[in-house]
């Protein structure tokens, strides 16, 4: 989506979406590079938007929570092309990417993107064989601001990465441990099963 076209972006700062979505009673998680930077522990590269990533079946409660914003879904997704999500509106699949911005004339802020989940446990939208248990799909700082787990969101750089994909990997690499290595090993195997990432994560083993 092309930045001219649509408005320019100024992405918040986790800490300042942390602050908004304070009063939040859904499960949220700081996504994207920034997710990959709260994990190392420090910034690696500039950002050119902040994605947050909520559950699908939560978005009435985001909704409320961005009352007063101005909120637009890509419809269709990844077409370069946005409409106003109308208050009310349950987005179904395959509709995840909401752009918000405070007011109209404002630049874009932060970048919702909506997950699937059954139960206790999250889907992933690309291949609802990959599963993980909602309550390890992140971590938190010290200071409380959750952001997805470092395995799961290069699972999502994984499909078609970039130089800045490439950043994230060999930054947050050294940091997960066995089961996460191995997690991300078998679901990148799902989607890509010759991905040149796979040679420095564990061998699958399927029965």
């Amino acid at each position: 989506m092309s930045a001219d076209v649509l408005g320019r972006w100024v992405p918040d700062r986790p800490e300042d979406v942390a602050a908004i979505f304070a009063k939040a009673d859904f499960p949220w998680w700081i996504a994207g590079g920034y997710a990959i930077e709260l994990a190392v522990g420090r910034e690696l590269r500039a950002h050119g938007d902040l994605d947050v990533l909520v559950l699908r079946r939560d978005q009435a409660l985001v909704r409320g929570l961005l009352a007063d914003w101005d909120l637009y879904v890509a419809d269709p997704p990844g077409q370069g092309e946005l409409r106003p999500w109308r208050p009310g509106e349950f987005l179904q699949p395959p509709l995840h990417d909401i752009w918000c911005r405070r007011t109209p004339k404002a630049p874009w802020s932060v970048q919702l993107m909506l997950d699937e989940a059954e139960g206790t446990r999250w889907v992933s939208r690309r291949d609802p064989a990959i599963r993980l248990p909602i309550d390890q799909l992140g971590r938190t700082t010290e200071t409380g601001i959750p952001y997805l787990a470092p395995e799961v969101q290069l699972f999502y750089k994984a499909k078609a990465p970039r130089k800045k994909d490439e950043i994230d990997f060999e930054a947050v690499l050294p940091l997960l441990d066995a089961p996460a290595r191995a997690w991300l090993a078998d679901a990148v195997s799902v989607i890509a099963p010759d991905h040149p990432w796979l040679g420095r994560l564990p061998p699958v083993s399927r029965t």
